[in-house]
């Protein structure tokens, strides 16, 4: 498996050194982070990660983002990405991620000369193809390359190469933005995301890290997803009394516990619901 894999790292340089010295949209994340040492490792002269900075980033994914750049040794820059000034970003509708990707995309490309290379690539993967996802539309857009799906690498292939390469994002969790929070239709604003930002930090204090998600319904409804096997822990009476005055504390009027746990992507629930009686 080993030669296998590192047969496809080989692929996935030679296909970022065909583009050209490249710019990565860097989260951070695996997927970035995989893309952007295939990308140092085809030009590392010229290479350069480059990270969206707004609210909607949480400040311990801008941290991780710039260590995991000094990591790999990439260039590192950071743009103002300035989306919460787009009125149909903030009215989030279920293509927000088109409006968010479409910004940083427009950030990004007139500076191309600026930073010395000749393209863009983001970290989207195979399985990306097969969720609800408007930010691929932007790259389609703007043309935007995608190196892990030309290679046909998935998430899991993903994980693999960071590994192999040892990235310490290897096993790291899928972290969307903070906006990915705010349920469709409620506007998001900084102050609702950095009540999301409080509040998810404050979970994963009481659990010891791990998968959690707070998400912004209407009417400031705060609904708390956690592994099963952690429900009973916020549950205890010393535990359910922190997590509420807390989160109150923050704005959230009413605090409710998913009962079907911690899974990624549930506000695209709503959408699939909502396909699904348009097609009946």
């Amino acid at each position: 498996m080993t030669s296998e894999v590192s047969s496809i790292a080989r692929r996935l340089v030679d296909r970022l050194r065909s583009y050209g010295p490249s710019a990565v949209a860097f989260s951070g994340g695996v997927d970035s982070a995989v893309v952007a040492k295939a990308a140092f490792e085809a030009s590392p002269e010229y290479a350069v990660a480059v990270t969206a900075v707004s609210p909607s980033l949480a400040a311990e994914e801008r941290r991780l983002a710039r260590q995991v750049a000094q990591q790999i040794g990439i260039r590192h820059v950071e743009v103002d990405t300035q989306e919460f000034s787009s009125e149909e970003y903030r009215r989030n509708a279920p293509n927000r991620c088109f409006h968010c990707k479409d910004t940083l995309y427009r950030s990004v490309l007139p500076r191309l000369g600026e930073f010395r290379v000749e393209c863009l690539v983001n970290g989207a993967n195979t399985d990306d193809r097969g969720d609800h996802r408007p930010g691929m539309q932007a790259a389609d857009v703007h043309r935007v390359r995608s190196p892990l799906i030309d290679e046909e690498i998935s998430k899991s292939l993903v994980r693999e190469l960071a590994a192999y390469w040892k990235l310490s994002v290897a096993d790291k969790p899928a972290s969307p933005c903070l906006s990915s929070r705010i349920a469709y239709g409620v506007e998001v604003t900084p102050e609702r995301v950095a009540r999301v930002e409080a509040a998810e930090a404050m979970l994963r204090s009481l659990l010891g890290g791990g998968d959690c998600r707070v998400r912004h319904e209407w009417n400031d409804l705060a609904r708390i997803e956690v592994p099963l096997e952690k429900l009973p822990l916020l549950l205890e009476p010393e535990n359910r009394a922190a997590i509420t005055q807390a989160l109150r504390l923050s704005g959230f009027r009413y605090i409710t516990l998913d009962l079907d746990g911690f899974r990624s992507g549930s506000m695209n629930e709503a959408v699939s619901l909502v396909q699904l009686s348009t097609t009946d």
